[in-house]
């Protein structure tokens, strides 16, 4: 099972959400916050665990690279560009983890229309 990480700023919104989606979608899945303040703030194991790490923002790529360098070697980040737009569990936001996530996580795409169609995400 792949094992993937989602990191924003506060992990509060965009992060948990698709932290929430990829495990509906059959993933290990995981997030974290870059900011001192965040709710879960990224620790160097989490880094390590996952197998492809996505980011919301080109900014919060630049700043996981400065910060995180060490541990990135051999690292997939993806940078999925959601911006801080949307509410936790937003439909909208779902439904933009469920057209991106796919592509690199090679899914079957009956597998995302299946859970989309049978509605199974709950917030």
């Amino acid at each position: 099972m792949i094992k993937t990480l989602f990191i924003c700023s506060m992990n509060r919104l965009r992060s948990p959400t698709g932290e929430h989606v990829a495990q509906q979608l059959g993933c290990e899945a995981d997030s974290a916050g870059l900011s001192s303040d965040a709710n879960m703030v990224l620790e160097p194991d989490q880094i390590k665990w996952a197998d492809v790490i996505f980011v919301m923002e080109s900014s919060h790529k630049k700043k996981l690279t400065k910060n995180y360098s060490k541990y990135l070697s051999n690292k997939r980040v993806v940078i999925l560009g959601i911006p801080d737009d949307y509410d936790y569990m937003q439909p909208e936001l779902i439904d933009i983890f469920y057209k991106k996530l796919p592509h690199f996580l090679d899914l079957p795409k009956n597998l995302v229309e299946d859970k989309k169609i049978t509605n199974k995400i709950k917030p």
